[in-house]
């Protein structure tokens, strides 16, 4: 028996069966064609069955498929963590690559714990938003702010000790800092997009702050981009425009071919853990940390993104998506956000959207609403008609 996600396995719909999957296009097992309005959890951003993808995997399977990196290396690994290196931006160079995004934003948040631990600071708080979203293993879902995720751990109730939860305006961050500052050992942000705390967005300028406040303050910042990083919010990072201390990167690391993550750490970071002191080496070391076919996914996905203009892709199904929604209204609906490769219609009760996965797939678009919001987060090579037909699915459902 599959025990599924985030769902109610004794009232549980039946899942639907993919027997294959080409483009943007997901084919069922009965002959539905779909169009992938959410990526795969907003991973799949070339698409599925990439032919390039899919040799890259190839061609490394006839040489192996995974070692360990406790005592040894490999060229693909090698090759991902030069190319992330040069291609970030800022001196954001030293990868510790991990197998989920929920994993390396763990591995950040005990990064930068054990780095004031190891310059002798008894620094114990963690300052973050509210509404943040940054997995659901137990370290993230204590910086998460989200109850409809975590009730069930308490890790959200009064109880909860270490982490101060502050809303993306400037007051309540500079408070949060002249309260807390001495204290804190990093700030942890979604930057620009939170994902699953509802597509929330929020403007640049909070960050800006927050970076001379973490400069001013002692303070590492980290950017959770593994839901907004590879152009999801128009940029191609948010990293390009305000530079953190660690970056967190997942989903599309790989094109949605394998999962994979990475923590990416600045200078300074690095070179808190070097050291003659056995006891300031960084103890973690995931299984799966350095795959070499996630290695190669990742290398061919980062070549076609730069080849190919992913950001002059994102920026037309920005345009294309403002056209369309622009003038639509229903007094169901509170708000229609969209930022880059993002749009959301949040409605002000969660009931209004019930039926209308169901809806979607009649009408040929496979979605997945959540609480109180319907969304969309398109694979980058979608066409122009294909996310026309996604558009009109969602406002039809109002109508």
């Amino acid at each position: 028996m599959i025990w599924y996600p985030y769902t109610q396995m004794k009232t549980l719909d039946a899942p639907i069966k993919i027997s294959h999957a080409k483009g943007v296009h997901l084919y069922t097992e009965d002959g539905q064609d779909m169009i992938d309005s959410v990526s795969s959890w907003w991973s799949v951003i070339h698409g599925y069955n990439h032919p390039e993808i899919n040799a890259a995997i190839s061609g490394q399977l006839e040489k192996f498929a995974h070692i360990m990196l406790g005592g040894m290396t490999h060229e693909p690994v090698q090759k991902l963590s030069d190319k992330l290196a040069q291609w970030l931006p800022g001196d954001l160079d030293y990868c510790f690559f991990s197998d989920s995004g929920s994993v390396a934003v763990e591995v950040a948040l005990k990064m930068a714990l054990q780095f004031n631990t190891n310059r002798g600071s008894d620094r114990d708080m963690i300052l973050s938003l509210e509404h943040a979203y940054h997995g659901d293993t137990f370290k993230a879902m204590e910086v998460g702010d989200d109850e409809d995720y975590h009730f069930a751990f308490g890790v959200n109730s009064e109880k909860k000790r270490g982490v101060v939860h502050i809303p993306t305006e400037i007051p309540a961050l500079e408070k949060a800092f002249e309260e807390y500052g001495e204290r804190l050992t990093c700030f942890i942000v979604e930057p620009l997009l939170q994902g699953a705390g509802g597509m929330r967005m929020y403007d640049v300028y909070f960050l800006e702050r927050a970076r001379q406040l973490c400069d001013q303050y002692d303070v590492l910042l980290i950017f959770d981009e593994v839901a907004t990083g590879f152009g999801r919010t128009g940029n191609r990072f948010v990293a390009d425009l305000v530079l953190p201390d660690i970056l967190v990167l997942g989903k599309a690391l790989t094109g949605g071919y394998i999962g994979h993550a990475v923590t990416v750490a600045n200078r300074r970071v690095w070179e808190g853990f070097m050291s003659e002191d056995p006891t300031h080496a960084f103890m973690h070391g995931p299984t799966f940390m350095g795959n070499a076919l996630a290695c190669c996914a990742a290398l061919k996905s980062i070549e076609l993104f730069e080849r190919e203009d992913y950001i002059s892709k994102i920026r037309r199904i920005e345009e294309i998506t403002r056209r369309e929604m622009l003038g639509f209204t229903d007094p169901r609906i509170k708000e229609i956000r969209i930022m880059g490769g993002c749009v959301c219609i949040e409605v002000y009760d969660a009931k209004v959207l019930e039926g209308f996965k169901k809806f979607a797939y009649e009408h040929g678009v496979f979605s997945r609403t959540f609480l109180k919001y319907m969304y969309a987060m398109v694979p980058y090579v979608i066409s122009e008609s294909e996310l026309i037909q996604i558009l009109d699915t969602m406002k039809m459902w109002f109508r």
